[in-house]
């Protein structure tokens, strides 16, 4: 492939956190124009690498290029003329129109108090006809659906004009239409544009369906690189996700796709293969990050909350695809974060709860965990002597102590921390008599 011909170039790139390798000498080139679906496990690197590619993400080794420039040597503004980032998830609070949001896009062609122009207003607007919102310019934000956000947050990408275009789960949070229509929107505006789409993406079968390429990472490697054809095989859904599938052909399409049927029985556990677990964490302040991370290194399926925004155990759960209750930045922890942060405990067949920092904001946390425990096993790290967790006049300290009168089980770090979960799983499994023909589909 020749440099002239790449929008991105990763060569060599290694990225760690907190002494742990989340990216493994990864190599990556992405020519002008294509559609490359990047997938893996929770926890394989997806999101780290295209934080990488943005200049988000510091790597510790390598380098990573856009459109033949060093993406550390480029300003911001620059970087935003050359890239545009739809995430996985937005937190929005205002609800402007849809055309001034759309607008947002095009700060990267102003200097600050720049009014927006005429032909700015026209791109804006030819944004949300490509996504099919036009007749909703004038609607707020926060009025319409989770589906029609998620196109008007593609229309701001879109506005910024910029020849490559990165999504990071952009389906998460859409039903099967709206995938499909999200989806079918990107190849058609790659196709007639000519944009370059890099898009992290769960499910093979999508991406088998409108990626010109699918690149897989497990454990932070690049494991298989290729046309859907020849990428997606049972043999890779058996060793990187741990499932066994049939392998099919569409007949209408040609495309092939893959049908779980079971866990595969034995094999090396992935992170975020349907194995152990779910373990549930209980953290804040970055306390949690540690054995969240040691967790999926084991293969442990794993939920979090309730974290704060911007926490960095929040940043932490989703830069490993770790689903969590989450909650406003510095806010308290409203009914509905606490409900949602009860049914992951409910579904959870372990409970961790790190030595995290509690005030008035997160004591709910403690809290909520009291009727859990008598039935799910519970973990508490302790805190280092040196290290106060306790900001609310002893409350915290009680709690904590009531969650050991009722059964939890105190650890000193993490290794007797995922030791803890083991023993306490396997104690917990449900016994079968049934043959490996009869083990439960999914």
């Amino acid at each position: 492939m020749m440099a002239a011909a790449r929008a991105i170039d990763v060569a060599d790139l290694s990225v760690s956190f907190d002494g742990r390798r989340a990216l493994h000498a990864v190599d990556l080139e992405v020519a002008r124009g294509e559609f490359v679906a990047l997938t893996g496990p929770n926890g394989s690197g997806k999101t780290t690498l295209l934080r990488a590619i943005l200049g988000f993400q510091v790597p510790d080794a390598g380098r990573v290029r856009l459109f033949g420039a060093p993406v550390d040597a480029l300003p911001i503004r620059e970087r935003a003329r050359r890239v545009a980032w739809v995430p996985q998830s937005e937190s929005v609070r205002d609800d402007v129109p849809l055309a001034q949001y759309v607008l947002y896009g095009r700060y990267a062609y102003h200097h600050f108090l720049d009014r927006d122009t005429a032909a700015d207003r026209a791109l804006a607007q030819r944004a949300l006809s490509d996504v099919g919102l036009a007749d909703r310019a004038d609607d707020g934000l926060l009025s319409i659906s989770g589906g029609e956000r998620q196109r008007a947050i593609l229309a701001r990408a879109l506005a910024q004009g910029a020849p490559l275009l990165l999504l990071d789960e952009p389906t998460t949070h859409l039903d099967i239409a709206h995938q499909l229509d999200l989806l079918g929107r990107v190849r058609s505006l790659a196709r007639r544009e000519g944009v370059t789409v890099v898009a992290a993406l769960h499910d093979l079968n999508l991406a088998a369906r409108y990626a010109d390429r699918i690149v897989v990472l497990s454990r932070g490697r690049r494991v298989a690189d290729g046309p859907p054809g020849t990428v997606l095989s049972e043999e890779l859904l058996a060793r990187v996700w741990g499932v066994d599938a049939d392998l099919r052909v569409d007949e209408r399409t040609g495309l092939p796709y893959l049908l779980p049927r079971r866990l595969v029985s034995e094999g090396p556990a992935a992170p975020g293969a349907l194995g152990r677990g779910p373990v549930h964490v209980v953290g804040g302040g970055g306390a949690g990050a540690p054995i969240l991370r040691a967790l999926i290194d084991e293969g442990f399926r794993v939920s979090a909350g309730a974290l704060h925004l911007l926490d960095s155990d929040a940043e932490t759960a989703e830069a490993l695809g770790i689903v969590a209750a989450v909650e406003a930045p510095f806010a308290p922890l409203s009914d509905a974060t606490r409900a949602r942060h009860r049914a992951l405990l409910e579904e959870a067949r372990a409970i961790v709860v790190a030595p995290f920092p509690v005030g008035p904001s997160n004591l709910a946390n403690l809290e909520d965990l009291r009727p859990f425990v008598p039935r799910i096993p519970t973990i508490l790290l302790e805190p280092p002597p040196d290290r106060p967790i306790d900001f609310i006049g002893g409350a915290a300290t009680a709690a904590r102590s009531a969650l050991v009168a009722a059964g939890a089980r105190t650890v000193r770090d993490v290794p007797e921390a995922l030791r803890a979960v083991a023993d306490a799983l396997a104690a917990n499994a449900p016994r079968s008599t049934a043959g490996p023909a009869d083990r439960q589909e999914l």
